[in-house]
């Protein structure tokens, strides 16, 4: 029988614990570690979600990996096409952990009207696609269908819609500089079939999608060549990994960019996440920790009398500790108990009911979204009882230093 263990749970059951002097410490060590664990369990859902939410929207505009000439810029417009037919289009095979292979080509345009006007860029997609991530953010309309001979509808995002005054299935003018200097713009209209709105002003503000067999007429290609390639990946965390594997299966005049290349300054804003999260994570076990500490202490001067008359019966130092550290054990098991119900009931009613809203333009999205996995949950929770109970260690020494006859003469 663990006597300690014994002697724990009697005292946490006992009346006079409830009521003790102690009992409003020990509510405040208490509500201290539930505050500490909503507080990190909300930190690492909203750091997640804003990762997580903000680089699958990326890779929805752009692939998760690009595969282009070498001499293609950063203006999104594709100059110099490249073949279509290549061995790894449209599957490698010798690279696991790709979900799609998908063409691409992109050209720079303006859509008109009577009093208005707004740059594009129209962004030519063809079967391939994966609209998966559009079909998320559809709006209002439907996903053009491209297995017709002529295709002639686009998408459009909410924003450029209202900016110009227009509504689905409105024809909208589009101008196209030519590639040759000589010859005049070209005019071409389109049909608005889908309105998407993903929150990313970046891409919101200027992509139309449509078919890559417009764009390759615009550009005199044949329809062998396209502006590029974009890769999806089944896990983001390997994008380094694959982009890597990539480069080795393609040709020589072709080259592999990231998304995190591309985008640098935005993925290192959302590394900053991280950063942040650890910080909250350390002062909040700190101060959940002090709190226990303070809680131990006075249990243990509440308890003088009971430490005196065990020590006289035989008992040793460790023991007795065992004693303070199983009841301690047990104010931060009811802490983080409470705490986890309460901070995962926030994290749920934000996910399902999205009351928290966010500026798009400066946080990519409009709403906060949250994430958190068991691991996340089980490590927080783990981390956060191993260290508030080895912080209690050292305090619980000061019951070596009760002397057994004073302690029971001072009762």
């Amino acid at each position: 029988m663990n006597y300690e263990l014994f002697i724990a749970k009697r005292i946490i059951a006992g009346k006079k614990y409830k009521n003790s002097i102690s009992s409003p410490i020990i509510k405040i060590a208490i509500t201290a570690i539930a505050l500490g664990i909503i507080i990190m369990l909300i930190s690492v859902a909203t750091a997640a979600g804003l990762q997580y939410k903000i680089r699958d929207k990326m890779a929805g505009f752009k692939g998760h990996i690009q595969i282009v000439n070498y001499d293609f810029n950063n203006s999104d417009v594709s100059t110099t096409p490249v073949k279509k037919e290549q061995d790894f289009y449209p599957k490698f095979n010798d690279i696991d952990g790709i979900k799609n292979v998908q063409v691409f080509a992109n050209k720079a345009g303006i859509l008109r009207t009577e009093n208005s006007f707004e740059g594009i860029v129209f962004k030519g997609v063809s079967t391939d696609y994966d609209w998966g991530f559009f079909k998320d953010y559809l709006v209002e309309g439907t996903i053009p269908d491209f297995n017709q001979q002529r295709v002639r509808d686009v998408l459009l995002s909410q924003t450029i819609v209202n900016r110009l005054q227009l509504k689905l299935n409105d024809t909208i003018l589009a101008t196209f500089i030519k590639t040759t200097e000589s010859k005049l713009p070209s005019n071409k209209k389109y049909v608005i079939v889908g309105i998407y709105n993903t929150g990313l002003a970046e891409f919101d503000n200027s992509m139309m999608i449509g078919d890559i067999r417009e764009v390759q007429k615009l550009n005199k290609w044949t329809e062998n060549e396209v502006g590029g390639f974009e890769v999806l990946l089944d896990d983001f965390d390997s994008i380094e990994e694959k982009g890597r594997e990539i480069y080795s299966e393609i040709g020589l005049t072709l080259n592999k960019k990231t998304i995190v290349d591309s985008y640098p300054n935005v993925f290192d804003w959302i590394k900053l996440f991280d950063n942040n999260v650890w910080f909250i994570i350390i002062i909040m076990i700190v101060v959940a920790g002090i709190n226990m500490i303070t809680a131990l202490l006075v249990l243990i001067l509440e308890r003088v009398q009971m430490i005196g008359i065990l020590k006289a019966l035989g008992s040793t130092n460790a023991s007795i500790r065992k004693v303070f550290l199983y009841n301690a054990s047990y104010l931060i098991l009811k802490g983080l108990f409470w705490g986890n119900i309460i901070g995962l009931s926030i994290i749920g009613i934000q996910y399902f009911f999205k009351i928290i809203t966010l500026n798009p333009e400066t946080y990519y999205v409009s709403i906060m979204p949250v994430y958190i996995s068991f691991t996340a949950i089980l490590l927080l929770n783990i981390g956060t009882l191993v260290l508030c109970f080895l912080m209690l260690i050292i305090p619980s020494y000061i019951i070596t230093k009760i002397n057994p006859s004073k302690s029971i003469k001072f009762a």
